[in-house]
């Protein structure tokens, strides 16, 4: 029997790393709060592997092969058995120690826990539980199966053996594992957001219309895509909850939100997934 990888949330990071821990020869218990969240992240997996069966990196089978190795369910105690649980909860600390104080209760003792937050403190994570030795960040890049990189995060209690292992894990799922320190924003979104922010500023400023900054990053600085653009496709909220995480952490006004920024979430202009964000959709 394979052994068994637990992921939390069947969102967008939640569905992802499940679809990849499955192809890696895991089984997967997915659980999310409700049987329609589930039902949803099952048509996002099945709709990503069937990109590749059409591409004919996959054949048919081996994608039936994939979806049957893993296993939605709205009940926690199906993670009992997990090596490894993967946390992709809604990147709010109280969400997210309430998961972690569950799963101590219900996981076996070596049992690794991990979040995938992009900016929430792993320390605080681990202190919530019995074990923080083995709370760890594994960080996935969007879209989690075609990004290559997991930030592991080492929170201040985190073992070496739990972070060994982990590394070994990351490696197994076909992704590269980079080490950093628990610290606000961690290094992706410590560098990234306040860039993101810069970008919007300039925009507030009048420095430049929304066209120009993207492009002058795009070609300029060879940027796949324009700050504003991947603000968009991120979720203003998301960049505004980590600019704050960041600026509050710190306590620098380097890291001030644009006042820009707090006006569209305040409108209900997130982005890609309401629609109209810097751009309209």
């Amino acid at each position: 029997m394979a052994e068994l990888f637990g992921v939390i949330g069947a969102g967008t990071m939640g569905n992802g790393i499940a679809q990849v821990a499955a192809r890696a020869g895991f089984d997967v218990v997915m659980r999310d709060v409700a049987e329609d969240f589930l039902a949803r992240g099952m048509t996002s997996i099945d709709k990503n592997l069937q990109r590749d069966v059409d591409k004919e990196r996959l054949s048919g089978e081996e994608k039936q092969a994939i979806i049957g190795r893993i296993k939605p369910t709205t009940d926690l105690a199906s993670l009992s058995d997990a090596i490894v649980v993967v946390e992709a909860a809604t990147e709010a600390l109280s969400v997210k120690t309430e998961v972690f104080r569950a799963l101590d209760q219900i996981t076996q003792a070596g049992a690794i826990l991990a979040s995938n937050t992009s900016s929430i403190s792993i320390t605080k994570l681990g202190a919530v539980t019995r074990r923080p030795d083995k709370v760890i960040g594994m960080h996935f890049m969007n879209p989690v199966p075609v990004m290559k990189l997991v930030e592991v995060i080492r929170g201040a209690a985190t073992s070496d053996a739990t972070y060994e292992k982990v590394r070994e894990l990351s490696a197994k799922l076909g992704k590269t594992p980079l080490e950093c320190q628990d610290y606000p924003g961690f290094i992706s979104n410590r560098v990234l957001m306040p860039m993101i922010n810069e970008a919007i500023f300039a925009l507030h400023e009048g420095v430049g219309s929304r066209e120009s900054i993207d492009g002058i990053m795009k070609m300029g600085m060879n940027h796949p895509m324009g700050p504003l653009t991947l603000a968009d496709f991120i979720g203003l909220d998301v960049c505004l909850a980590i600019m704050n995480i960041l600026y509050e952490g710190f306590g620098d006004s380097k890291y001030r939100p644009c006042p820009l920024l707090k006006r569209y979430v305040d409108a209900g202009w997130l982005g890609r997934k309401t629609g109209r964000g810097f751009y309209e959709y």
